[in-house]
């Protein structure tokens, strides 16, 4: 993986970015930084703004104000497909994946060398990595369950071989088993150095996942702190988080 950023910075930037919903403000200078190697976790309630923020780290909704940067490039503003040949990889919220098309198809269609230029992530490694894909990679992709597109969505946005993957709710609607399931998978994902920026509202899960945390409320950052201080920090996760 390309490592262009200076040393000691954040290998992805978020700076007081500021978005709009036509005259409806959704984010009000979020600031985010994540560092090489690390997962950190966004938390929030339902609405409170972090499919806002992945969307405008992506390209797809641009901030108004504020700037993105990856590996130290500013990439604010520039088209999703521009900003995904900068290293950044979306799994959206709803997954999104080609359903008249095979799990291996799906893959194949995402498949691009990295910025460096390298292929860090082929078929070969996403079978290995993923092993409930190879055996169903000639299945269409409307026929898998909820947790097995999930587990092609992320494999579809390795194929991208990015810098950063960005994961937008990925426990959401899925049965316990296949959650304990898609955390240990982040966990290998990490271990591989995969740098990975979450959003998520299960706090649970992201407890057992994440290095680090920040929690959006309303549009705005509201917290920032280790994964051991969250949890200790009752006043913080009843406020923001609770139910």
């Amino acid at each position: 993986m390309t490592d262009n950023a200076a040393p000691g910075a954040p290998q992805l930037s978020v700076r007081g970015i500021d978005v709009f919903y036509g005259a409806s403000q959704i984010l009000f200078g979020v600031d985010l930084m994540v560092e090489r190697g690390t997962t950190v976790a966004l938390l929030g309630r339902n609405g409170a703004g972090k499919s806002t923020t992945f969307k405008a780290i992506a390209g797809v909704v641009p901030p108004r104000s504020g700037t993105v940067s990856m590996n130290g490039q500013d990439i604010t503003g520039l088209a999703p497909y521009r900003i995904a040949r900068r290293g950044i990889g979306y799994v959206p919220e709803d997954r999104q994946i080609f359903p008249e098309h095979s799990v291996e198809d799906n893959l194949t269609i995402a498949a691009k060398p990295g910025l460096d230029g390298q292929v860090h992530w082929t078929l070969e490694r996403i079978w290995k990595v993923f092993p409930a894909l190879q055996s169903m990679r000639t299945r269409m992709g409307g026929r898998l369950s909820g947790g097995e597109q999930q587990m092609l969505t992320i494999a579809r946005a390795l194929m991208g071989n990015p810098d950063v993957v960005l994961l937008d709710e990925p426990s959401e609607g899925l049965a316990p088993i296949i959650v304990t399931q898609i955390a240990k998978l982040i966990g290998e994902l990490r271990a591989e150095g995969v740098t990975i920026l979450l959003a998520e509202q299960n706090m649970h899960f992201c407890i057992a996942v994440a290095s680090s945390v920040a929690i959006i409320d309303k549009g705005q950052i509201v917290y920032r702190g280790t994964v051991a201080e969250l949890k200790q920090n009752q006043e913080i996760t009843k406020r923001y988080l609770a139910v």
